[in-house]
């Protein structure tokens, strides 16, 4: 294996690493929104919503770099 081969396999595995991290964490969203994040939905106060707020704003932005939309727009 040459020197550029092998980085590309050490490149690979720490994306798939990295990629599978990626997807636990989503995993793991996706389960905290099940829950409704912790908050009973019959007894949901300010300090929620601005909770997930903050939560969409770090998802958004993670999205919006991704699709190139906003700030991030081309």
């Amino acid at each position: 294996m040459t020197k550029r081969e092998a980085n590309q396999q050490q490149s690979l595995n720490l994306f798939l690493a990295r990629k599978a991290e990626f997807d636990r964490m989503v995993a793991e969203l996706q389960q905290m929104s099940a829950d409704h994040f912790g908050a009973d939905p019959e007894k949901v106060l300010w300090c929620e919503a601005a909770d997930l707020e903050r939560r969409n704003q770090l998802l958004r932005e993670i999205t919006d770099a991704y699709y190139r939309r906003g700030e991030f727009a081309a």
